[in-house]
């Protein structure tokens, strides 16, 4: 076969895992939040542990239900060990840790520690995975983190050392989020999945009986089973986002959450950005854009011909 087709073919391959894996980051992202947005309603009246120990057995079942109507077969053996149970392990700590951190410090602080993650990953993939992660993508990296702390304007008195906790937990996150990679891909997405919602639902138990519990109301329950169903949906997005494409590629669209959250935040709270976070709206989109852009350019020629990588 002609090298130059066989090249052409691969450069498409990796274009086409490309766009699948930043389409189901910016799909994660969106889902992520408005299962925050869901949270912060709820959580005003419920201890925390007790709320995500109930979303979470909600979430377990909503993913028991869909694999079954799937025709996924649940194999509990292969969820509890290997890089599926370190993953999911992993997973439980980072959200206690940052749960934990944010209840210390301003939510503005907590948010921007946690949207550094794909400067993480970033990094991680270019030590651990031997991806070329050129000059366009740090810039587009750094630019886009430029537009988070923009947007959230953290205040420097607000780092202290619950900070620590949650860069720790950032870091655990993006840990988890490089181990997807070296799951077998013969394990489905839907049991790495239902392995996440179990160990954080396991360890949320665990930590209530140490907060307490109180009563909950038919309300509560259909707000959390929405919640649970969008967390659900998360998770296996940001795990079939992980396992497509170039991960320094993807990991940036991470920052569509802001975006998300922006949005939710006016239409359910009227809130507007100021002219700070609007420039840095500019600048997250721009990044992204260019991104897509770069990588358009990089996958084919002037004449249509893939450029080999």
């Amino acid at each position: 076969m002609n090298t130059d087709h066989q090249g052409a073919g691969a450069a498409g391959q990796g274009a086409r895992e490309n766009r699948t894996g930043i389409l189901m980051m910016v799909t994660a992202m969106a889902t992520f939040i408005a299962n925050d947005t869901i949270i912060k309603h709820v959580s005003a009246e419920m201890p925390t542990a007790q709320l995500i120990f109930v979303r979470g057995v909600m979430a377990t079942v909503f993913v028991l239900l869909v694999a079954r109507s799937m025709g996924t077969t649940i194999r509990l053996g292969e969820m509890a060990r290997g890089w599926v149970a370190t993953r999911a392990l992993l997973d439980a700590v980072a959200t206690m840790l940052y749960l934990v951190a944010l209840f210390q410090m301003p939510i503005a602080n907590a948010t921007a520690i946690n949207l550094a993650s794909p400067l993480f990953l970033t990094v991680l993939a270019a030590i651990f995975l031997r991806e070329a992660v050129g000059a366009h993508r740090w810039v587009a990296t750094v630019v886009g983190f430029a537009g988070v702390l923009l947007v959230i304007q953290p205040r420097a008195d607000g780092f202290n050392a619950a900070a620590l906790v949650c860069l720790l937990a950032t870091a655990l996150h993006s840990a988890r989020d490089l181990l997807t990679r070296r799951i077998a891909l013969h394990v489905s997405g839907m049991m790495v999945t239902l392995a996440t919602t179990v160990a954080v639902t396991l360890l949320a138990l665990l930590v209530s009986f140490f907060e307490g519990w109180q009563a909950m109301s038919w309300s509560q329950l259909a707000w959390l089973a929405i919640a649970a169903a969008f967390l659900a949906i998360g998770h296996y997005a940001v795990i079939g986002a992980m396992r497509h494409g170039e991960l320094s590629l993807v990991a940036p669209f991470r920052y569509t959450a802001l975006l998300w959250a922006l949005v939710l935040g006016y239409l359910v709270w009227g809130n507007l950005p100021g002219p700070l976070a609007r420039i840095g709206i500019v600048l997250m989109i721009g990044a992204g854009l260019y991104v897509l852009h770069r990588e358009r350019v990089r996958g084919v020629g002037p004449r249509g011909a893939a450029i080999r990588r």
